[in-house]
């Protein structure tokens, strides 16, 4: 029955969801890609030493931001990599040992669903970015 309410107000419908929020919180999130793209630089140079899953988020990043990735791809990704910038999180990242758990699990859920779209040029640039940072 629910699917045939919804097929009957249109293919593109889906309750308390429309095609114009998407696009609207896309175009949100390429406004703001700057600021994102700032704040997950200044984390990952303070945070360095400590990520046991840096090259995973460096990855990510890096496919996030690839003009040739596809927008659902980006969506997710980024969305992991937002989480792992804002502080208030699940679990504080303050805490020792586990701080960073929720954070690896976001991150490691993204990549499980997104693996086929990461390429081996992704993860040699979080390589290189990784090199460069334990060099500085």
């Amino acid at each position: 029955m629910w699917f045939r309410q919804q097929t009957a107000s249109g293919p593109n419908s889906w309750p308390g969801f429309s095609w114009q929020d998407f696009v609207a919180a896309t175009r949100g999130m390429a406004a703001d890609e700057a600021e994102l793209r700032r704040k997950f630089w200044r984390k990952i140079k303070r945070e360095a030493a400590n990520l046991p899953f840096l090259e995973e988020l460096l990855t990510a990043h890096y496919c996030a931001f690839d003009r040739h990735t596809p927008l659902y791809v980006k969506v997710i990704l980024i969305a992991a990599i937002v989480y792992f910038v804002v502080p208030d999180d699940l679990i504080p990242a303050t805490l020792p040992i586990i701080g960073y758990a929720d954070d690896a699990a976001v991150l490691a859920g993204a990549f499980k669903i997104m693996s086929s779209h990461i390429k081996p040029e992704h993860r040699e640039a979080a390589r290189r970015k990784i090199e460069e940072l334990r060099r500085a």
